[in-house]
């Protein structure tokens, strides 16, 4: 006599659950004997060169340091496809970490000192809607070199940033940035590495006349 459907189906059933419940309950006894540890995020590893400069000191330009041997300053002659408004904007690009420092000048006289400051304070804080913090730092060189230092926190497109002014004649504005998403902690030993040659560079910085 034939069996009920119900009766088929619940005979073959049965062994495949059982076999399903006892799959289930080794592994939960392999998982409760066993320790797990989470792997932590990582992030390539990268030699750095040694700290060594060379000078820049171009005939025409109105300025002079020394910057890495690691890097290489172009003339920067567009502006976001607008032509800058004098010959002496620069990058100053570092091929090995994808990273550039622009660098734009303005003629105080052709544009108001007071706008200059404010214009450089609002570019910083673009930023401020990703970061955490904004410190600055006042600028004043043995080379009568005054400005102000800027140390964005955060997952910003640029983290350190600087004016600097004799405050009558010149003015000089630069800008670290990457050409990488940003990310605070995979940029963070790049951007430590680098600011020292910032440094170097504004210590180093003279106005020609």
């Amino acid at each position: 006599m034939e069996q009920p459907f119900f009766y088929r189906k619940k005979k073959t059933f049965f062994p495949f659950a059982f076999f399903l419940f006892s799959a289930f309950f080794a592994v939960l006894l392999i998982s409760c004997n066993s320790s797990f540890t989470p792997k932590p995020q990582g992030y390539y590893s990268i030699s750095f060169p040694k700290h060594q400069y060379k000078l820049f000191d171009q005939p025409g330009y109105p300025y002079s340091f020394e910057y890495p041997v690691y890097a290489n300053v172009v003339k920067d002659s567009t502006f976001f496809g607008e032509t800058t408004e004098n010959p002496w904007w620069i990058n100053i690009n570092f091929p090995e970490f994808n990273g550039r420092i622009y660098v734009s000048y303005k003629e105080i006289g052709k544009n108001k000192f007071d706008t200059l400051i404010k214009h450089a304070y609002i570019l910083t804080g673009k930023h401020s809607s990703k970061a955490y913090s904004i410190d600055d730092s006042l600028i004043n060189t043995t080379n009568k070199i005054h400005g102000m230092f800027f140390s964005v926190g955060g997952d910003v497109a640029t983290s350190n940033q600087f004016y600097l002014t004799d405050t009558t004649r010149h003015f000089l504005r630069g800008a670290l940035y990457f050409d990488a998403t940003p990310n605070a902690d995979s940029l963070g030993i790049v951007n430590q590495f680098l600011l020292e040659d910032m440094k170097h560079l504004i210590n180093t910085f003279k106005w020609r006349n």
